[in-house]
Formats: C-alpha cells, structure tokens, sequence
C-alpha cells in the first residue's frame, strides 16, 4: 500500500504546535508524505517544508501590507507546489489571510482533493458571513471550542467537529487545587491594550487597595513600558514574566484581573476567578458603532469561558462599562473565600471543564476526524 500524502500548512507559530501535534498523531497509525509549509514542530515531525514559516508568519494589518508583494507570491507558489503534489487531503491551520487564499486556488485547481481546516475563524464573534463562504471550497473544520460546530450548522458553514484545545488540556492537567494567596493582573501582550488598559487597571486597584499582594504578568518586552506605568500607581505590583513567572503567576493567583482574550481560556482552565475588562483601539470602536446598524459583531461575551457553557457568569466591562469602580466592585468579592461570587465563578469552572473534555487528546481527536474524512472520501 503507497504511503497517504498530506499537505499541510500552517502559517503562524500557534498553528506550526498544531501541525506538529497533529502529524506525529496521523504518522503514528500509517505511512505518510508530507508535504508543506511550517516551523521547528512540523520539522521535528518530519516536514521539510517549502520555505520558512517566518516569510509567512506576519502579525497585523499594517504587517499584511509591508509585505503584500511578498505574501502573494508565496501563496501563488504554495497552490501550484500543492497541486503538483497532488495530495490525498490538504490541512490548513489557522493564518486564514494567506491558507485560505491557498484552499482557494486548490480547490479550482484540483476540485476532488479534501480539504481540511484545522481552527476555526472566529465566525461566531464577527463577520458570520465567512462561514457560508468557507462552504465552497473547506470540507472540514477541526474546532478548538465546543460551541463551533453549532455556530457553523447556523451559519450555513462547512461540516464541523470539536477536537479539543491543547492550551486548555495543557493547564488542565498541572493545575494543583490550592487557592493562590495573590491578585493576579494581567493587561494583554500588545503595546496598544497596555497603554489603554494601564491607567484603568492602576485606578481600580487604588479603589480596591487590596489586602493581598498583588503581581503583574508582562510580556518581557513591554517590561520597560509597564514599569513606567506601575511607577505612578498607588498599589505597586510585583512584575513577573517568563515561562517561570507565569508558571508563579498562575499558582499563586486567588483571583485575577485580566484584558480580554487567550489569557481567559488559560484562568478558567487553571481554575482562576477573574474580571475581564477591555478598552477596543480607534477601528474596532468604529465597528462596535456601525454594528449598531449592521450585525457585525455576534459573539454573547468577551469572555471565551462564558461563550462556551452558554451563561455570563465571568464579570466583563467593555468600553464605557470598565470603569475603576466597577472593575473594583467586581473583584473584591473574589479575593475572600465562600463568597457567592466566587461559588458562581467555581459551577461556571465545572461547566466549563465538562464542555471542553475530550476521550483522548487533541491531536488524536484531530487524527480521527482527517482519517474518517479520507475513509469516507475512498468509498466514493
């Protein structure tokens, strides 16, 4: 029997664990070839790949546009190097902007190959458009949430099943138990969220004067500006970044005040009680303005564990709502034991860890989906 031939494209570090992840689950039931674009897990999975992830992996709308010229090429190149493979089943992870574009021009060129989307976009937050079309030329997607499959049924979008997220199993599997004897705050990883979400955070924290210490999780290269931020607060925080410091900031945390995004996924698998608040930059404040008169913006919460077992029970303050007070009035309940607040937060963590349990683990979930999808595909 001649080996199964795989492309796969991932076009970003996050995706490069993915397919890494992924390959070593596929290539440890048949022979395959693989054939593709990635980075050092996809490597040590056995990739040689087509060029290096970096010329793809761009972050940002003004990035995407520095290298336009660039970015085109290669997409034009990945589609006909893809094609001349002529692979049993293309996977894409995540990137859209430049996978999409790929499954795109493969699908014209080679309409009877599969093609499989690992991550879904977040149609369920924003443009739910993108969902129906996706249907045209992506047999399946691999979802990190439980709620995704639902959403693309909906949205009239292409057959999608849940395989389970790996940041989520990871944390689930080291957390201890113990409740942390500190306020965890934590004010995002781009330069744009910290200057919005600094001075709020700082105030609220006066307000509060908590009797608990207080640390700080940066990004180390925003260390500098953080500190600049912290000098004039009247609550000082310990700051702490690295893989130890957020390994210390998540065992020692009682409770947290964080900026929305990945970071939620992470308290709430670690068990966390948290606040969420954020301050949106100039354009997304002009969608969330034009969403008033059209339906952009969909998701039910900012907050991921919130969407995933159906119910706010995560505080979150968005714009004019993340106010110090109310940030303060929040958080307070949270860092004494017993308080129904807390109780609430403690349901919401088991509703949260039984949506997102997997039978396996991701990868071998994602494994099973790619090779029942070729199966299905052979009996044609």
């Amino acid at each position: 029997m001649s080996p199964t031939r795989i492309a796969i494209i991932a076009g970003e570090e996050s995706g490069d664990r993915l397919g890494g992840a992924l390959m070593s689950a596929l290539s440890a039931r048949r022979d395959i070839t693989w054939f593709g674009v990635g980075g050092d897990d996809m490597v040590a999975a056995g990739l040689d790949p087509l060029f290096p992830l970096e010329e793809i992996a761009v972050n940002g709308f003004d990035a995407i546009v520095r290298r336009l010229p660039q970015l085109l090429a290669r997409i034009a190149e990945t589609a006909k190097a893809v094609a001349a493979f002529k692979p049993d089943v293309l996977i894409v992870i995540d990137a859209p902007e430049f996978n999409h574009r790929v499954a795109k021009r493969l699908r014209r060129a080679l309409p009877d190959v599969p093609i499989v989307n690992y991550v879904s976009p977040t149609v369920w937050a924003w443009r739910p458009g993108r969902a129906k079309a996706m249907r045209p030329y992506v047999d399946l997607i691999l979802a990190l949430f439980p709620f995704e499959p639902a959403a693309h049924a909906r949205l009239g979008g292409p057959k999608c099943v849940y395989v389970g997220h790996p940041l989520y199993e990871a944390l689930r599997a080291g957390r201890d138990g113990s409740v942390g004897e500190a306020l965890l705050v934590l004010p995002g990883s781009r330069r744009g969220e910290i200057d919005r979400l600094m001075p709020l955070f700082g105030e609220a924290l006066a307000r509060l004067a908590p009797e608990v210490p207080v640390r700080l999780l940066a990004v180390p290269r925003h260390r500098e500006r953080i500190e600049a931020y912290v000098a004039d607060w009247t609550v000082k925080p310990e700051i702490l970044t690295g893989a130890e410091g957020k390994r210390t900031a998540f065992a020692t945390a009682r409770a947290a005040l964080a900026a929305s995004g990945t970071v939620t996924l992470e308290l709430a698998a670690a068990r966390v009680p948290m606040v969420v608040a954020y301050k949106l930059d100039f354009t997304y404040r002009q969608v969330k303005r034009l969403h008033r008169f059209i339906p952009i913006v969909t998701a039910t919460s900012m907050v991921l564990a919130n969407i995933v077992i159906g119910r706010n029970a995560i505080p979150a303050f968005l714009e004019d709502e993340a106010t110090p007070e109310a940030i303060a009035g929040a958080l307070e309940p949270l860092l004494r034991p017993g308080t129904p607040e807390r109780d609430d937060q403690a349901t919401a963590f088991d509703e949260f860890d039984a949506a997102m349990r997997v039978a396996t683990s991701p990868s071998e979930q994602a494994a099973d989906a790619v090779l029942d999808l070729l199966a299905t595909r052979a009996t044609r």
